[in-house]
């Protein structure tokens, strides 16, 4: 059995839909669903059991526990905008250590969800090397919720025999419908295209940066789940830690728009509009993952190219009927 958290998010219900396709195990979806749209996520899923997060290390649960053989944790609240400090070490970081000690005690593999937000505004890179770990200075609760777990997990004697902190740089892709404000430019590229035939982009205001010049390491969902499911196949005790997820190649937001416009057989129009001030001192201009580490993991792997990956969502997804997974 393999068991997913997070299993009606984004990037897990697109993990949990991989993983009925490439594995015949039965699957465990861990999650706390409300009255949003999530569960749309899970539409034509096979999973065999569905547990509410917060019942998961309850007593009725100790048997199935018993027969999981890996687990995928990408449960979190993942809102950068979530302030409440004591909810994000509850649900982040407590629920977290939970999952890896029994990882633990079971000793099977485990891949958790960790951030780069926990790089901060990038003052020292974006270098996933555990001897700089404590010294990233996160810019909102979230980052430090993750970044507090990363130091936790690097620093257990007893651990899974093979485990990963996937730090996820920017993931966009089907089924992130749900996420409000927190979806990707893409698909709110997409809706703006659609409704006024135009995107807006924030202005830069540093000089160093041309309008629409900032730049994101984008990194499609399709190729974020192959890749973890490669990595959890690894069985290499050395090999476990910190690692990054992005593509290791930076684009910029202009790119992105244009990209989508292409994607819809559409001329490109942008209009830049002014960033709002209290964002200003804590809007960051580059991220760019440095990939040395998961290449030397998995060297052969390929990820898809900014234009590849869009084509794929806009085309296969979001002009459909159906844009889940």
């Amino acid at each position: 059995m393999i068991l997913v958290t997070g299993a009606a998010g984004f990037i897990g219900s697109v993990l949990l839909k991989e993983l009925s396709q490439v594995t015949e195990l039965p699957l465990i979806a861990v999650d706390r669903m409300s009255e949003d749209s999530r569960w749309l996520n899970l539409r034509g899923v096979p999973f065999t059991h569905y547990i509410h997060a917060d019942k998961l290390f309850t007593d009725q649960w100790d048997e199935l526990l018993e027969q999981v053989t890996a687990i995928y944790h990408m449960g979190a609240c993942s809102a950068t905008t979530e302030m409440d400090m004591n909810y994000l070490l509850e649900n982040n970081f407590r629920y977290s250590q939970q999952i890896f000690e029994l990882a633990t005690r079971r000793q099977i593999p485990l891949i958790y969800a960790s951030s780069a937000a926990t790089y901060g505004a990038g003052e020292q890179g974006y270098c996933d090397e555990h001897e700089r770990v404590k010294s990233f200075l996160p810019l909102n609760p979230y980052g430090f919720s993750k970044q507090l777990f990363d130091q936790w997990a690097l620093q257990q004697e007893e651990t899974p025999p093979l485990w990963f902190g996937i730090k996820f740089f920017n993931v966009y892709g089907p089924n992130e419908y749900h996420k409000g404000e927190m979806r990707s430019l893409v698909h709110k590229a997409f809706g703006q295209i659609n409704s006024s035939g135009k995107v807006k982009l924030f202005k830069s205001h540093r000089p160093d940066y041309a309008h629409g010049e900032q730049l994101r390491d984008f990194v499609y969902v399709r190729d974020v789940v192959r890749a973890m499911i490669e990595l959890i196949a690894l069985k290499e005790q050395q090999a476990s830690g910190i690692v990054n997820m992005g593509t290791g190649r930076a684009r910029s937001f202009k790119q992105l728009v244009e990209s989508t416009f292409d994607a819809l057989g559409k001329e490109c129009q942008i209009e830049y509009i002014s960033m709002p001030k209290e964002i200003r001192h804590q809007y960051q201009y580059y991220t760019e993952a440095a990939m040395d580490k998961f290449f030397h993991l998995l060297p052969h792997f390929k990820f898809s190219s900014l234009k590849e990956g869009i084509d794929d969502y806009v085309t296969n997804y979001l002009m459909k009927d159906n844009p889940y997974y």
